[in-house]
């Protein structure tokens, strides 16, 4: 017996029908420069002639984020190197739930691809809500607004976190360290939920801050490691003010804490952060 097709419509707790057995991903693709790109939907397909994103079922065995890389690709011509995920967003409808990937663009270029687009177009941002858009995408539009341009950066207090446990780390700061660096490398991949709501992912930005027999620890993808000559907590202060970004930094330390807070950044504390690097 073949394997159950992912593109068939699903009634969910809600009385809509909506498309894909496995749910259905979007991509919300950013670039500055352009603003954000929508797709108007041929005719012939389900809410045809509304706006939207590029996107569609899930097929078994792909996460959210393959199959609205995939759908955008296909639909808009947009490959997967040109752009960076940078957060996730799930409408759960119980039975079924669409993901909307935000992405910022890197030179992105997109075109109509198939016969399930009419048109892709690059829009400012405040001009989508004066588009005939789909329904669903026209009442998602005022969170994701929210969030268009945005990413996190995780700030992480290396030896304020591993001291954090007592699993032996003083016996090799700089192996701790690392230890550390490669599991933070494994959640910038896998993403971290938002503090403030779960249904929220995202991918961050990782900066290591270490200092004393940790300085040398190198960077690896996914995570930049920065060495404080003296004071480490000073560092952190210094890395957090040069960010423009939504920031979160992983500390336990009083005195650091009021200090980045100051700077608009939010914290997340050691325990936390351990427990997601354990999950992994």
């Amino acid at each position: 017996m073949s394997a159950p097709t992912a593109s068939v419509f699903v009634k969910c707790s809600c009385g809509h029908l909506h498309w894909g057995r496995y749910g259905a991903a979007g991509l919300l693709l950013v670039d500055p420069a352009r603003g954000v790109l929508l797709q108007r939907r041929a005719w012939w397909v389900h809410h045809g002639r509304t706006w939207a994103l590029p996107g569609g079922a899930i097929e078994a065995g792909e996460t959210a984020v393959t199959a609205a890389a995939r759908e955008a690709f296909e639909e808009a011509s947009v490959p997967t190197d040109a752009f960076r995920a940078v957060s996730a967003s799930v409408v759960d409808h119980g039975d079924w739930s669409y993901t909307t990937v935000l992405a910022l663009a890197d030179g992105a270029e997109a075109r109509v691809a198939n016969t399930e687009s009419a048109e892709v177009r690059w829009v400012d941002p405040d001009d989508v809500p004066g588009y005939r858009l789909h329904r669903d995408f026209a009442a998602a539009w005022p969170a994701l607004r929210d969030r268009v341009g945005q990413e996190l950066v995780l700030v992480v207090d290396a030896a304020n976190v591993v001291g954090s446990r007592p699993d032996g780390w003083w016996r090799d700061r700089h192996g701790a360290a690392e230890r550390l660096r490669d599991q933070l490398a494994k959640l910038a991949e896998a993403g971290v939920p938002d503090p403030a709501d779960a249904a929220i992912t995202w991918w961050p930005r990782v900066v290591l801050v270490v200092e004393g027999q940790a300085k040398h620890v190198e960077s690896v993808p996914g995570v930049e490691v920065v060495a404080a000559d003296t004071d480490g907590d000073s560092k952190i202060v210094e890395v957090v003010a040069e960010q423009t970004a939504r920031v979160l930094v992983a500390t336990a330390d009083r005195e650091l804490k009021g200090r980045v807070e100051a700077l608009g950044a939010s914290i997340l504390g050691p325990g936390t952060l351990r427990s997601q690097l354990d999950e992994l």
